[in-house]
C-alpha cells in the first residue's frame, strides 16, 4: 500500500512512495503526529540522482523487518533537499557542526518540536569499516529517548542555541577594493593544482564560479596567471572523464585528482554554470576547444534535459540498468575495448582506443574505461574521429538510459536561460537562445505569481507547493538580465525587476543589508538559514549581489546599487580567507571595481546589419558585469535607451561607467577598444 508520498510532485519523493516505510512529506501534521504519539522524528535528506540516497533506500528502506520498527518508533519524514533547500540547509548546518562533515543522504533524528539532537548521513544494513548499522542506530536513539529523554531534549536545546549564535551580519562592511581581490587571487594560486587544473586535492568539483572570478579578473587587470587558471582547467576538464566526450556535459564531480573518473550524475546547474565559463573562455581567448565545450553543453542540456513544456529537468541518474537487470553507477557511459570492436570493428576500435583513452585493464571498474581526450602527438584524421564518436554515441544511445529527474527548479533554470541566452547569441545559434525564452515563459507562466512570487518547482506543467527561496530570485533574475540582453525585449528586465524587488523587500535585513536564504513570511525553522558562500552554484547571497547589481546598472537604480554593495561586504571578509568558496561573489566585486559598465545600442531597428553588428560587439566585450540594451532611439524598452539618438542617421554605441559617458561611436572596432580597455 502506497504511503503518504504518493500524491508529491517530487520524483525523489515519488522513488519512495511503495515503500513499506510509512513516510509523511515534511509538514506541521508530520510533527503533531510525532507529539500525539510521543516519539522521536526520524528525518532524511537525498534527491533523486543521489547515488548513496539509491544505495540506503535499497537496503534499509525497502526492508520489511527495518520499516516495522521504523513505523513502530518514529514517525519518518522524507525530505527532497531539492525541493527544501531551507530545511536542508537548516539540518546540514547542524550536522557539520556537531560531525565535521556532511553529505546526502542526510539521516537526522529530531524531537516532535523539530529540534535535532542525533546525526549521520548514510547507514549501513550491517556494521561495516567502524560504522554501526541502521537498525543499531535505530535502536540506540529509541532507548536514548525511553529512557534519557531529559538528556535528548538538553542537547537537542543546547544545538539549537549553538545554530541561533551563528548569525551573519557583514551588509554593512564596505564592498572589497584590489586589494582583497588581489588576496583572493593570491589564495587561490596557492591551492591551485598546475599539474591537472582546478583546486585542491581528490574529490576534485568543476570550480565555475571561481573561473568566472579569473575571467573577469584578467579582463579588468590584464594579470595573465588568472587567465592561465582558467584557461588550464578549462582543458584539463574537457579533455577529462569528468567531460562526455560522446554526448557532451560534465558529471558532478571527479573522484580522482586528474578528472579521469566521474561520479557519473549530471546536473543541470553544473552543465548550465560550465557552459556559460566556457562561452566565456572563448570571448576572451577565442579558444576552439571552448567553443565546442560550450556548444556540445548547451546542446547537451536542450537534447537531454529539456522538459515537454520547455523547461529543464534537474539531473540525470549516474546509475543506468548494465543490461542485465542490475542498476549500475556510469554503465551508460564507460567503455571495454571488446565493446568498441562490437560497434567499430577491429581497426576503427584501435583507433577510438588511442584516441579516447580506452585500455585493457580500464579506467574504471572490471575493465571498463571513461572515455576521455589524452593529449596526444602526430596527425589526428578529424573525419574519422568525428565517425567513430557518432557511431559509439548510436551504440550508447540504444543503452538503458539513466533516470531522469524531471522536476523544473527556478533558479538552477535561472542558470540555464543565461548560459543558453548568451552561447546562441555568441555562436549565431538562435535555437538556443529560442530555448532560454522558452524555459523563461514557463516560468513566468507557471512559476510566478501575480505578486510576482516564485514558486520553487514545477513537474509536467504542475507547480510545486514550495515557496521559491533567495537563490531562485537571485538566479532567475539573472536569466531575465541576460535574456534581455540577448534579445533586446525589455519585458525581460521588468521581470528581473519585480524579483529583485521581492529581494529588497523579503529577504534583506533593512538594518544591516544582509541576506537570508528563505523570506521574512516563509515557514518558520529552527533557524532562518543563511549561507554567502558558493557551494554546487552560487549562494543566493551572492547571485543576489549580482542581479541587483546587474538591474541598477540597467536602470539606475540607487537602492539596488546600494542593496548589491552592502551584500558584497561578506566576500570583503571572506575573499580573502576563502576564495574557493564565494567565487562568484569575487565576480560580482569585480563588476562594481569595473563600473559595470552601461552599453546602449540604437539602430533604425533590431533587424538592421549596422544595429546587429554593433549589438553583438557589445556581447562579446569582456568587461566585467557589463549589461547591455539594444532598440530603436527613444524605445521605452529599456531605460538607457533613453535621450541617446542614432549619429548621423547611423546606429550608434553608448558606452557609460561611474556616471560618465565616452562620445558615442559608430564603429565596431571602435566598440570593441572601448570594452576591452
Amino acid at each position: 500500500m502506497p504511503n503518504r508520498l504518493a500524491h508529491e510532485t517530487s520524483p525523489y519523493l515519488l522513488q519512495h512512495a511503495d515503500n513499506p516505510v510509512d513516510w509523511w512529506p515534511w509538514s506541521a501534521e508530520a510533527f503533531e503526529e510525532a507529539r500525539k504519539r510521543n516519539v522521536p522524528v526520524l528525518l532524511s535528506i537525498g534527491y533523486s540522482s543521489c547515488h548513496w540516497c539509491h544505495v540506503m533506500a535499497h537496503e534499509s528502506f525497502e526492508d520489511q523487518e527495518t520499516a516495522e520498527y521504523l513505523n513502530a518508533h518514529y514517525v519518518s519524514v522524507k525530505v527532497d533537499r531539492e525541493e527544501r533547500p531551507d530545511v536542508d540547509a537548516v539540518y546540514m548546518e547542524a550536522v557539520q557542526a556537531a560531525t565535521g562533515q556532511g553529505g546526502w543522504p542526510m539521516t537526522v533524528f529530531l524531537t516532535p518540536d523539530a529540534e535535532p539532537f542525533y546525526f549521520g548521513t548514510y547507514f549501513p544494513p550491517a556494521p561495516r569499516q567502524g560504522m554501526p548499522s541502521f537498525r543499531q542506530v535505530l535502536q540506540g536513539v529509541h532507548q536514548a529517548w525511553d529512557e534519557r529523554r531529559d538528556e535528548v531534549t538538553e542537547v537537542a536545546g543546547k544545538i539549537v542555541r549553538d545554530l541561533a549564535g551563528r548569525e551573519i551580519s557583514y551588509g554593512d562592511a564596505q564592498t572589497p577594493g584590489e586589494e582583497e581581490l588581489a588576496q583572493a587571487l593570491l589564495g587561490l594560486t596557492r591551492e591551485y593544482d598546475p599539474q591537472r587544473g582546478g583546486f585542491g586535492g581528490a574529490p576534485k568539483f568543476p570550480p565555475s564560479m571561481v573561473l568566472e572570478f579569473l575571467l573577469r579578473h584578467h579582463a579588468r587587470t590584464g594579470a595573465e596567471g588568472a587567465l592561465q587558471m582558467a584557461s588550464d582547467t578549462c582543458e584539463r576538464m574537457a579533455r577529462g572523464g569528468i567531460y562526455d566526450q560522446l554526448g557532451g556535459g560534465f558529471a558532478r564531480y571527479s573522484v580522482d585528482r586528474d578528472w579521469v573518473v566521474p561520479h557519473f550524475e549530471k546536473m543541470l546547474y553544473d552543465n548550465a554554470l560550465l557552459c556559460r565559463v566556457y562561452a566565456h573562455l572563448w570571448r576572451a581567448t577565442g579558444s576552439e576547444l571552448a567553443r565546442r565545450v560550450a556548444l556540445e553543453t548547451a546542446d547537451f542540456m536542450v537534447r537531454e534535459l529539456r522538459t515537454n513544456e520547455g523547461g529543464f529537468a534537474s539531473a540525470l541518474d549516474a546509475d543506468s540498468d548494465d543490461g542485465t537487470g542490475k542498476h549500475v553507477e556510469g554503465a551508460y557511459y564507460v567503455w571495454t575495448p571488446e565493446q568498441l570492436r562490437e560497434v567499430l570493428g577491429e581497426q576503427d576500435a584501435d583507433l577510438a582506443a588511442r584516441h579516447f583513452g580506452v585500455t585493457e585493464e580500464g579506467t574504471f571498474e572490471e575493465g571498463a574505461s571513461v572515455l576521455q581526450l589524452p593529449v596526444r602527438d602526430g596527425f589526428v584524421d578529424a573525419g574519422k574521429v568525428a565517425s567513430v564518436r557518432e557511431r559509439l554515441l548510436a551504440a550508447r544511445s540504444r543503452r538503458p538510459a539513466p533516470g531522469r529527474d524531471d522536476k523544473v527548479v527556478a533558479a538552477w533554470n535561472g542558470l540555464a536561460i543565461a548560459a543558453l541566452a548568451e552561447t546562441g547569441a555568441y555562436f549565431d545559434r538562435p535555437d538556443l537562445v529560442e530555448a532560454a525564452v522558452a524555459a523563461a515563459d514557463l516560468l513566468v507562466r507557471l512559476h510566478l505569481d501575480e505578486q510576482a512570487r516564485l514558486t520553487r518547482t514545477s513537474k509536467d506543467g504542475h507547480a510545486g507547493a514550495n515557496a521559491g527561496v533567495l537563490e531562485d530570485y537571485a538566479d532567475v533574475a539573472e536569466g531575465f538580465l541576460a535574456l534581455a540582453s540577448v534579445t533586446g525585449e525589455g519585458v525581460w528586465l521588468e521581470f528581473a525587476g519585480f524579483l529583485v524587488d521581492h529581494v529588497l523587500a523579503r529577504f534583506t535585513d533593512p538594518e544591516s543589508g544582509s541576506l537570508y536564504d528563505t523570506a521574512a513570511d516563509a515557514e518558520r525553522l529552527i533557524r532562518r538559514p543563511q549561507d554567502p558562500t558558493d557551494n554546487a552554484a552560487p549562494s543566493g547571497w551572492s547571485a543576489a549581489a549580482g542581479a541587483l547589481l546587474g538591474y541598477a546598472a540597467h536602470t539606475g537604480s540607487e537602492p539596488h546599487r546600494t542593496a548589491a554593495e552592502k551584500a558584497l561586504g561578506v566576500v570583503k571578509a571572506l575573499g580573502p580567507r576563502v576564495p574557493r568558496f564565494i567565487g562568484w561573489g569575487l565576480a560580482v566585486a569585480e563588476a562594481v571595481l569595473d563600473g559595470p559598465r552601461e552599453v546602449a545600442v540604437v539602430g533604425p531597428s533590431l533587424d538592421d546589419a549596422g544595429t546587429r553588428a554593433l549589438h553583438r560587439t557589445a556581447l562579446l566585450g569582456t568587461a566585467p558585469g557589463a549589461v547591455v540594451a539594444v532598440g530603436v532611439p527613444e524605445s521605452e524598452e529599456f531605460p538607457l535607451l533613453s535621450a541617446r539618438p542614432l549619429v548621423g542617421g547611423e546606429p550608434a554605441a553608448y558606452v557609460c561607467r561611474n556616471f560618465t559617458c565616452d562620445a558615442p561611436t559608430t564603429e565596431v572596432d571602435r566598440l570593441r577598444a572601448v570594452l576591452s580597455d
